[in-house]
């Protein structure tokens, strides 16, 4: 498989996975963070956003994390990282507390964390209920091989079925 999405709610640890599969599978690895927000914390358009993910999708192979059903729909694989509220929070806050004056690896200029956190509490909250049914939905929809793993051990068997 050439084309892997891994997507989750945020904390859930897509990227420090992204990253690993990417070095493995020596394949790309691109995120979303990027085609969401511009300097500032500020949302990109939807077109600017669909026009960056077509770019993405289009290549040949790939590891793209971030939530996308537009990503789902062109991968050969997903694996849905499905962490508990708590993790999320607490990975978010060893993760960010680093950049909170500044940005972050992958993010744009201007985005320091400290401006998003109650965004980020917000989302981590809401994403259980609102955002990953419609990850699920948007893979059954496209007979997307979906992972979706809730700890280690289905990580790792989803990283050997896929050949990691």
């Amino acid at each position: 498989m050439t084309r892997i999405h891994i997507t989750g709610n945020a904390g859930s640890g897509k990227s420090t996975l992204a990253s690993h599969v990417g070095s493995v599978l020596d394949l790309p690895v691109y995120g979303l963070d990027e085609t969401v927000w511009l300097p500032g914390w500020k949302k990109s358009s939807p077109e600017r956003r669909d026009a960056l993910e077509d770019a993405l999708v289009s290549k040949p192979s790939w590891v793209i994390e971030g939530v996308s059903q537009k990503v789902i729909r062109a991968a050969d694989a997903v694996i849905l990282l499905d962490v508990s509220r708590p993790t999320a929070y607490y990975r978010c806050a060893k993760r960010n507390w680093r950049y909170l004056l500044s940005s972050r690896p992958g993010m744009p200029r201007g985005c320091p964390e400290l401006l998003i956190i109650p965004y980020l509490v917000k989302l981590i909250w809401r994403f259980p209920s609102n955002v990953q049914p419609r990850l699920l939905e948007a893979a059954r929809d496209c007979d997307t091989k979906i992972f979706h793993v809730r700890n280690h051990s289905e990580v790792e068997a989803a990283l050997g079925e896929i050949g990691v």
